[in-house]
């Protein structure tokens, strides 16, 4: 089991980025949550197999067909027992 904590640059507000996320989340069985951030952002942690987690980061930098990213930040750590669905705040 892997974390990555993700911070999503680019046309991501708007256009259906968490939904679709959480969408392709669940599909792979992951945990976490995802979030808009106040400076146009969106900010996810993402728990699972390492294997699903990099399939998810992958999928990030593609996105919904309205969104445009620029560049994601992704920060590595130990799983941890808080995250159980996927979830958007």
């Amino acid at each position: 089991m892997t974390r990555a904590d993700l911070l999503i640059s680019g046309r991501v507000q708007g256009v259906f980025y968490r939904a679709s996320a959480q969408q392709e989340a669940m599909r792979l069985g992951l945990a976490g949550e995802i979030r808009n951030l106040p400076d146009g952002r969106v900010e996810a942690v993402l728990q699972g197999l390492k294997e699903d987690v990099e399939g998810m980061i992958k999928w990030c930098y593609r996105g919904p067909s309205e969104a445009r990213v620029s560049n994601i930040d992704v920060a590595y750590e130990e799983a941890k027992d808080d995250l159980e669905i996927f979830g958007i705040r």
